[in-house]
């Protein structure tokens, strides 16, 4: 196996022969420090080669040079995976962020979207048409990661993951094969890319179902003081209980940012707030959330009409890239009053003022979908926690990650047992927890399209020896 920098001048040179994308090392600084650059400011990589491809024909190439000189592989798309696995030390790094086409079809209510779209430029491009497919809550997430972990966003409840409107995928495989996945063709294949991660293959294009949605829709927070929390989100829990699929509540604890409609007191105060959503009329759902806001006295209330490619941005600002992350997760069937008093208490410790308790309302058409039919296996959680440990001090690391790993393990004995793969951070090996029922068959597909586990920098699925 050809190890370090010393192979690269060689490689190189291999690599740049017939490829139309840059290919970077070391040397060239300033564009191989931002291409190695991703969204935790934890990982800080650096590949001997970076091939940053311009189409499918570089991808074929990166990935041929890869096997036949026998290189670690990381793939980057956004770089926003909070594990890092985008960037690989001392091997090639194929980074798809150049591939930025996004072709609507609106009387078809398709979209054809290359790996290195983030979610933003997606919902630019569908909502020109008042058309939308679910997708994450951060709209600087990439497309191809999020979909290949299943993907989830305020659209999912009513029209599923992302990865359950997946309709089609070209993909490269670790062969340097290019084939096209649906089911109807490599249907095997098409199974595993909706859930199974980047096990199998670098996805050169995603094809999609959207859904009319907005321009506006019905959305926004409930702010409580601490003190008032346990209150509320009992009361969130007997509203989320018989919710219709077309409302999405999830809450967050957290120090308050300086939001406008915040009085200058409240500002860096802990609050919980609940972000709600409604996929569908408005004047619906005004009445649909009329009993949650009236529990309590909430500080603030901006529910209220928003343009939906808006909204898919609100909350940008509070994960920006460069921050130190660390996160750990549960999916959970219920929120329970002991789940509640941890959630609460756990605030008093809270090490930083970025950092956040995150918990996600499920459900709906994610869990009228079968287990088996696709890669993803968790469709009993009705709720996900995610601990967005944040940071920016290097000195903070050891206190960070431990109060994340303290709180997660109070939260286990509520939780499934599974975990979303999107959100497992590059030191815990979860491959069963984070496939679950699905991962035997991820076994045997991984052993026919990547035998040699070529593409292994992720929640591996380990090939048949």
């Amino acid at each position: 196996m050809a190890v370090g920098f010393e192979i690269d001048d060689a490689v190189a040179q291999e690599l740049r022969d017939g490829f139309i994308g840059d290919v970077l090392l070391s040397e060239d600084e300033e564009a191989y420090d931002e291409a190695r650059s991703v969204w935790n400011g934890m990982i800080d990589r650096r590949p001997a080669i970076i091939a940053r491809v311009a189409g499918t024909a570089d991808v074929v190439k990166a990935v041929n040079v890869a096997r036949e000189h026998d290189l670690l592989v990381s793939v980057k798309g956004a770089g926003h995976n909070i594990a890092g696995n985008a960037v690989c030390d001392d091997g090639l790094m194929i980074d798809l962020s150049r591939m930025k086409s996004v072709q609507v079809d609106p009387g078809e209510k398709i979209a054809r979207v290359e790996p290195g779209v983030v979610l933003s430029e997606f919902d630019h491009e569908a909502q020109a048409f008042g058309l939308a497919t679910p997708v994450g809550y951060n709209s600087t997430t990439g497309i191809a990661g999020l979909t290949l972990g299943g993907g989830f966003g305020w659209l999912s409840r009513k029209h599923g993951l992302t990865a359950d409107n997946l309709l089609s995928a070209d993909v490269v495989t670790a062969a340097g094969e290019f084939v096209h996945a649906s089911e109807e063709e490599n249907a095997e294949l098409f199974w595993g890319l909706r859930g199974g991660s980047g096990n199998f293959g670098i996805v050169t294009s995603f094809t999609f179902r959207l859904h009319e949605v907005g321009p506006d829709v019905l959305s926004g927070l409930l702010v409580y003081p601490i003190e008032d929390a346990t209150e509320a989100l009992r009361g969130y829990r007997d509203f989320t209980a018989g919710a219709p699929d077309e409302v999405t509540a999830w809450f967050v604890l957290r120090h308050a940012p300086p939001l406008p409609f915040l009085a200058e007191e409240w500002h860096g105060a802990q609050i919980l707030a609940i972000a709600v959503f409604y996929a569908g009329d408005m004047d619906e759902g005004e009445a649909a959330f009329q009993p949650l806001r009236a529990v309590g006295d909430p500080i603030a209330d901006v529910v209220s009409p928003h343009v939906y490619a808006e909204w898919q941005q609100a909350f940008d600002g509070l994960h920006e890239p460069g921050a130190r992350n660390y996160w750990k997760s549960h999916n959970f069937v219920e929120i329970t009053d002991e789940m509640i008093d941890t959630f609460v208490d756990s605030m008093a410790t809270m090490p930083s003022p970025i950092s956040e308790i995150a918990v996600a309302q499920l459900g709906g058409a994610i869990n009228d979908v079968p287990v088996e039919a696709t890669a993803y296996p968790h469709r009993n959680a009705e709720f996900l926690m995610n601990l967005h440990t944040r940071w920016e001090n290097p000195g903070q690391d050891d206190e960070c990650i431990a109060w994340a790993r303290e709180l997660y393990d109070a939260m286990t004995p509520h939780a499934t047992g599974g975990v979303y793969v999107n959100f497992v951070p590059e030191d815990v090996g979860q491959e069963q927890a984070a496939y679950r029922e699905n991962y035997e068959r991820l076994v045997a597909l991984k052993s026919e399209y990547d035998p040699e586990n070529l593409f292994r920098m992720n929640q591996n699925v380990k090939p048949v020896a």
